[in-house]
């Protein structure tokens, strides 16, 4: 069992934007991609094969805690997990991506859609959350769900796209069928990220990867109200609740409207300049992740700036702009982790 007196809430106090000893860090796509470690498993199991089986789910989810000393765990899983459920036939392609073979294409494939009961559909994903914070994890555990646009795109595109021209098309022309499937995708969201909090999530990321491909005006138009609700009824929950997105720095206040607590910047929109636009907020991130791939004097020059700027105000996490990607060294990543929490506490 965890001894609650060595649990490490650095992540939790920054998130509700309390006085810490150091600044907390912790690394998207931490869990996976780069570690030797991970490497070997994936050469045997798939991405839905791992996360079918809690134990080893778990171990992969733990790792980089071990290995780099970060303040924060973030459940390895994707952000299709729940869409079978809900009668989404998708496959995890090596190299692609998510490939769905029954795409949207009319309110009538929209209505056809079900609901999640993670007990019975996901039991393995609560399994591996109550694993790691009853037994294994000395951090706060992230859970996470896709936002209703990003897996929407994914729906409606058929898969990962460049443009989002046929969701886009889907959003103008059936406005009708687009708020019912936002509707239907919140109700899985809201669901599934409630169970995750009852098994043991600490704090919950929303990730609306694509979302930076609207202007702001459709935004608050078709996607604003959805996420509103989402964060709203997930506010009862008492837990930390994030938001990110990746090119949408021009969306970054509209998000800071929302009932959530902590804003996830990519690497485009500094943090001084976010602070500048009104957002007092903690501020989570924002070292672009292809710097990892430089040498180490220019990493921590890089970490060095975001950290000055972060450190201005109380409420800040440091974390990528992005995710870890598989070329990146496990040991700047510890290196990176260590240097972060010694800078931040003198």
């Amino acid at each position: 069992m965890i001894n609650n007196q060595n649990f490490n809430d650095t992540f939790l106090k920054a998130c509700r934007g309390e006085k810490t000893d150091h600044v907390p860090v912790w690394y998207m796509r931490q869990a996976g991609r780069s570690q030797p470690e991970y490497r070997k498993i994936k050469e045997k199991y798939s991405l839905f094969e791992i996360t079918h089986q809690p134990e080893l789910c778990a171990y992969v989810t733990r790792l980089p805690v071990e290995q780099y000393n970060v303040d924060a765990a973030i459940l390895y899983k994707d952000i299709m997990s729940p869409l079978p459920a809900i009668g989404v036939d998708v496959e995890i392609k090596s190299g692609i991506g998510p490939v769905i073979s029954n795409p949207i294409r009319s309110i009538h494939d929209v209505e056809k859609l079900g609901e999640i009961t993670p007990e019975e559909d996901v039991p393995y994903v609560l399994e591996t959350i109550k694993l790691l914070t009853k037994e294994q994890l000395n951090v706060p555990l992230i859970g996470f769900a896709g936002a209703p646009f990003t897996i929407a795109s994914y729906m409606i595109e058929g898969g990962p796209s460049k443009n989002y021209n046929k969701t886009k098309a889907f959003m103008y022309a059936e406005p009708k069928a687009w708020f019912r499937l936002m509707d239907k995708l919140a109700d899985m969201t809201i669901t599934y990220v409630k169970a995750q909090i009852k098994a043991g999530a600490k704090a919950i990321q929303i990730f609306d990867s694509w979302v930076g491909a609207l202007n702001v005006a459709d935004y608050r138009y078709f996607i604003k109200p959805v996420m509103h609700r989402i964060f709203t009824e997930l506010r009862t929950e008492n837990v930390p609740l994030i938001m990110f997105g990746v090119g949408a720095s021009h969306l970054s206040m509209e998000w800071h409207d929302l009932p959530l607590d902590v804003v996830g910047l990519d690497w485009r929109l500094p943090i001084q300049e976010a602070r500048g636009m009104g957002m007092t907020k903690t501020l989570q991130g924002n070292l672009d992740p292809a710097i990892l791939l430089a040498p180490w004097e220019v990493i921590e020059e890089r970490a060095k700036a975001i950290l000055d700027q972060g450190m201005k105000h109380e409420g800040y996490i440091f974390n990528l702009g992005h995710g870890v990607f598989p070329s990146i060294q496990p040991e700047k990543l510890k290196r990176l982790t260590s240097f972060i929490h010694e800078y931040s506490s003198r």
